[in-house]
């Protein structure tokens, strides 16, 4: 049955073709499924990293600061 999600090539090395096997294995899902899982986790943790990032930034150059109970207030408004 054709898919109409979007198809991308990607070339991997034998051990990494294998640990991805090894993966997909385990959570019972095809090479595909396996891949598009592990990728969206790591894409995921990417942008937390960079969320987490921007956020100590600011902190260092913040000149006020809000509690929890402010902030909430703020944004139930």
């Amino acid at each position: 049955m054709p898919s109409s999600n979007p198809r991308l090539n990607v070339v991997l090395d034998r051990e990494l073709q294998k640990d991805l096997r090894i993966a997909a294995k385990k959570r019972g899902k095809s090479l595909s499924a396996a891949a598009a899982e592990l990728l969206r986790d790591a894409l995921e943790r990417d942008e937390d990293l960079f969320l987490a990032r921007l956020s100590e930034r600011r902190e260092k150059t913040s000149k006020r600061t809000y509690s929890d109970e402010e902030a909430w207030k703020a944004k139930l408004g």
